[in-house]
């Protein structure tokens, strides 16, 4: 059986009040359900959201750079595609250059939702960058793309 260690409550007030990792955990879960809340009157979360605007390119994506982009790994992105091409958003298709690949479109209706989310993000984004009080949002930005 383990010993009964015990770490000091000091330790645990350290950690609370150091921890990147905490802290980023707590912004990102803050933020998330900002931006859900907002997005909500469209039937769409913060991150559905994201993953729709990823797709808004030139030419459809295959789904390496889209997961890339994300930060998720290829099973999580066909997960969260899934419930976008029910509703007709997103359209998965075979790559037409390797078939064993695919690319992700954005339909026509994909692309109309979006259109009316883009205001209703760019609202909720002033608003949060509005209450930064002092702190660089560029700066923020940076930081937070160096550790990605």
């Amino acid at each position: 059986m383990a010993e009964n260690t015990k770490l000091p409550f000091e330790t645990a007030l350290h950690v609370r009040d150091h921890c990147l990792c905490l802290h980023a955990q707590r912004a990102a879960r803050a933020l998330a359900r900002r931006f859900d809340e907002a997005l909500r009157p469209l039937g769409l979360t913060n991150g559905q959201f994201s993953l729709l605007m990823s797709l808004n390119r030139p030419e459809p994506p295959p789904m390496g750079p889209v997961a890339s982009l994300l930060a998720m790994d290829r099973t999580t992105l066909t997960a969260a595609l899934k419930p976008l091409e029910r509703r007709g958003l997103v359209l998965v298709s075979p790559d037409p250059r390797d078939r064993r690949g695919r690319r992700l479109f954005l339909t026509e209706a994909g692309r109309a939702l979006l259109a009316r989310a883009v205001p209703i993000w760019t609202e909720t984004h002033a608003a949060v960058e509005a209450g930064l009080d002092g702190i660089d949002a560029s700066a923020l930005r940076a930081g937070l793309t160096a550790i990605s």
